[in-house]
């Protein structure tokens, strides 16, 4: 049987042959991304054809695309798309109280418009032809029989039961058959069980590619917001050198566009770009509006790259003749004001094509341009700005009186800033969060000690937070003024209110070395050396160093340079001849060192730190590869293991002025990383390695343990775990033959091992040595909810 299957079923499904008249069977209509898709209409019509002869030799299944239905998806509150038609724009302090908030309404449509827009995607009528013989067509009786009871059992088994029914098979099943199997899942709506089938096929020796198949599987499984999968198969195709059709290219974004997952956006806009420089189609507006929506939706501040991305999205939308909204227009100046270096041109053309199209400057947009005139100190411009803010008479927003006053502090204007900042609590009842870290900002600049230090105590009575920038800007004020008794009681009174900060302890060490009390300046490096959470860097061991240097003190001078070796710091110019000299009389020579091959210690964190998750972005020639760091902002075990590995890696890390570690940051892209990439990230999927017995010592099991895994209640051990089933399997041997035995329970496509009892005694006491002395605490929840564990326990020979 020819199957022609368009990218979406229709209602009504035509039966053709050329010696047999056109039948029409209606089927009910089926939301395919109904979060009750286990209640499945029966489809007499899909069983029928395994079990009844037939004298015609082939057919051809009609998909019609004129009757597309629409698939509406079921969102999570978390969901990127699960959002209003509104979004906040303005929020410059995400912790700021709601009710100090100022909310900036724009509306570009939601998601689901996308994705009832796919009929508009159908109208184009390409269909794909899949090609699937018919069960009573086949020669051999017992072909038809096994073939039958496959496509009866396959969908009733889970994955790892179903790849060895299918092994089982293998001396008989051709591609022809598993095709079929693959197909007969999809009808019965089946699809997460027709890829698992379609990725056996793809692993076998008789495999050839067939572009039906993988287009309407893709689609069925983007359908269904299984993005990880549907790309799995739209890579499969890509790598085929063949081009996805567009209705797999839109399904696909909008599956991202879906995800409640953080991490997602940027795929969706490589798909959309690939849409049209590679695939040349025209994406329908639905979809363009979706994707800029999510792009002025996002949580972080907008960043260059989102700005070219919006710009790209703004250019489809006037090439291909679509009717631009003055939401796009206001989003597209949102995004340039909030931009380091503003793009004053580009805002006043996309203003003047607003007036063109016939469309009024709001509020968001006035707020903008105040943003970014405020940026260059164009004092003018604010004022005529702001008129014409008071002129709409619809509120003037919290963020306006800040970006007014930073806009007079460009110019050196304190006083008219504080003005402002009074006039800012007569209109709103009161100041904000942002506003009190402005004006303290401000006046801490033109060291004005005595308003300075009366707002900051405004601020300790209204009881709001955070605190932390107000308190940087007093102590470097009080730094630059020479102040240091009152930058130290500023110092210790920011800790009783405030969490610990490596910028504040790195201004009091700087105060501590100038005054000479060399003494506690040690005494607060060590501090901050040995607490996990402060940690130092490149500026408080150079700031330590002056003073041992300078105090004559040349035995923890060389300890501090002993430090800053084994991190990779670099030692300031001004200080490489005093510590020269004093390295000569041990015959020691100051120089920079450079590794070019990992540590015994590095490769011991990297196989723990990869079994736990981290990826590898690997080039296009697979010769240079980068380890992505990733960690979350919600675990506390994970805020206190980044600071660990970016000290471990310095070295391997591109350079950065800045002192915050982000949550997410890379290595430099080296050969060195190949070995890692090829054996647990080959074609760009997670992968147990064959030899992974050899390397799990206990120092990369503690690394495994501390970056994806905790301690229950009761003291069993989980561990999170990615791969296939065989690698699990490896896993499971090799802590066996530790003495371990285990429990494994899959959920999704993540594995969970779990100890229990003496097993997970045994573990702890394995890794302890190599545990953080800080983590052993974070690393158990505050709740444990009931986890119930499938056991894989064989029996012993």
């Amino acid at each position: 049987m020819i199957a022609t299957a368009a990218s979406y079923f229709s209602s009504s499904l035509s039966f053709a042959s050329p010696s047999a008249p056109v039948v029409t069977v209606t089927f009910p209509t089926v939301d395919f991304l109904s979060p009750n898709l286990n209640i499945i209409p029966p489809l007499p019509i899909i069983h029928s054809s395994l079990i009844r002869h037939r004298s015609i030799s082939s057919r051809r299944f009609s998909f019609s695309r004129n009757k597309t239905q629409s698939f509406p998806l079921s969102f999570t509150p978390n969901s990127a798309s699960h959002r209003s038609k509104t979004f906040v724009e303005h929020i410059v302090d995400t912790k700021e109280s709601s009710s100090n908030q100022t909310i900036e309404v724009y509306d570009f449509g939601d998601l689901e418009s996308a994705r009832n827009d796919l009929r508009n995607v159908a109208t184009c009528r390409v269909e794909t032809d899949v090609e699937v013989r018919e069960i009573e067509d086949l020669p051999e009786e017992w072909r038809r029989s096994k073939l039958a009871w496959l496509c009866k059992e396959v969908p009733s088994h889970k994955a790892v039961t179903l790849v060895r029914l299918l092994n089982a098979q293998k001396k008989w099943v051709r591609q022809e058959d598993a095709t079929y199997i693959c197909v007969h899942c999809t009808r019965i709506r089946e699809n997460e069980t027709g890829f698992r089938v379609y990725r056996w096929m793809t692993q076998q020796n008789w495999y050839q590619f067939d572009f039906g198949l993988a287009t309407k599987l893709a689609d069925f499984l983007g359908k269904e917001r299984k993005f990880k999968k549907c790309r799995e198969v739209f890579d499969d195709i890509m790598n085929q050198g063949r081009v996805p059709s567009e209705s797999t290219f839109h399904i696909l974004v909008v599956a991202y566009l879906s995800s409640p997952e953080e991490g997602y956006f940027e795929e969706a806009c490589s798909v959309y770009n690939r849409m049209i420089q590679l695939g040349g189609y025209k994406p329908r507006l639905s979809l363009h509006n979706s994707l800029f929506r999510a792009l002025v939706c996002k949580r972080e501040g907008p960043s260059n790259d989102d700005v070219k991305q919006a710009e790209f999205i703004f250019h489809n939308f006037v090439t291909t003749g679509l009717e631009v909204e003055k939401d796009i227009y206001s989003g597209l100046i949102w995004l340039h004001s909030c931009q380091d270096e503003v793009d004053k041109e580009r805002i006043n053309y996309l203003r003047e094509e607003m007036r063109k199209a016939g469309f009024e400057e709001s509020k968001e947009v006035l707020v903008s341009l105040l943003r970014a005139y405020a940026k260059e100190g164009g004092v003018e411009e604010v004022e005529r700005t702001w008129l014409e803010l008071l002129r709409l008479d619809c509120g003037i927003s919290s963020q306006a009186f800040v970006y007014k006053m930073e806009a007079y502090a460009k110019v050196g204007d304190s006083e008219k800033a504080l003005e402002i900042f009074r006039e800012m609590e007569k209109h709103l009842g009161g100041a904000t969060v942002s506003g009190y870290h402005k004006i303290i900002e401000v006046l801490c600049k033109v060291h004005q000690v005595e308003l300075a230090e009366s707002l900051l105590e405004e601020f300790l009575e209204s009881e709001k937070k955070p605190l932390l920038p107000s308190y940087l800007e007093i102590v470097k004020m009080y730094f630059d003024l020479g102040l240091h008794e009152k930058l130290e009681m500023a110092f210790v009174e920011c800790l009783e209110k405030c969490q610990p900060n490596q910028t504040i302890y790195n201004i009091y060490l700087d105060s501590l070395v100038n005054i000479g009390n060399v003494e506690k300046a040690g005494d607060v490096f060590d501090e901050m050396k040995n607490n996990v959470e402060i940690s130092v860097n490149a500026s408080s061991c150079n700031t330590v160093l002056k003073g041992y240097l300078d105090s004559g003190n040349h035995v923890k001078a060389k300890k501090v340079y002993e430090l800053m070796s084994l991190k990779k710091y670099d030692v300031e110019s001004p200080l490489v001849e005093k510590l020269y000299y004093i390295l000569s009389l041990v015959r020691k020579e100051v120089k920079k060192q450079l590794s070019v091959k990992l540590t015994k210690e590095q490769r011991e964190v990297l196989v723990g730190l990869l079994l736990g998750g981290l990826r590898v972005e690997s080039d296009k020639v697979r010769k240079n590869h980068k380890i992505m760091f990733e960690f979350r902002d919600k675990s506390q075990a994970h805020l206190l293991l980044r600071q660990h590995i970016h000290d471990q890696f310095r070295e391997w890390l591109p350079h950065s002025e800045e002192d915050d570690i982000p949550l997410e940051f890379s290595s430099i892209s080296h050969t060195c990383f190949g070995f890692y990439a090829d054996n647990f990230w080959p074609n760009g999927r997670p992968e147990i390695p064959k030899l992974i017995h050899r390397w799990l010592s206990p120092e990369s099991l503690a690394y495994w343990y501390m970056y994806s895994g905790y301690r229950t209640s009761s003291g069993d051990v989980i561990l999170r775990l990615k791969g296939s089933v065989e690698g699990v399997e490896k896993v499971v041997k090799a802590l066996r033959a530790k003495s371990m035995e285990c429990r494994v329970k899959k959920k999704g496509n993540v594995f969970w091992i779990g100890l229990q009892g003496t097993n997970s005694g045994l573990f702890r006491k394995l890794i302890e040595p190599h545990v953080l002395e800080d983590m052993k605490d974070h690393l158990r929840p505050a709740s444990e909810k009931q986890w119930t564990m499938i056991g894989t326990k064989k029996n012993k020979s």
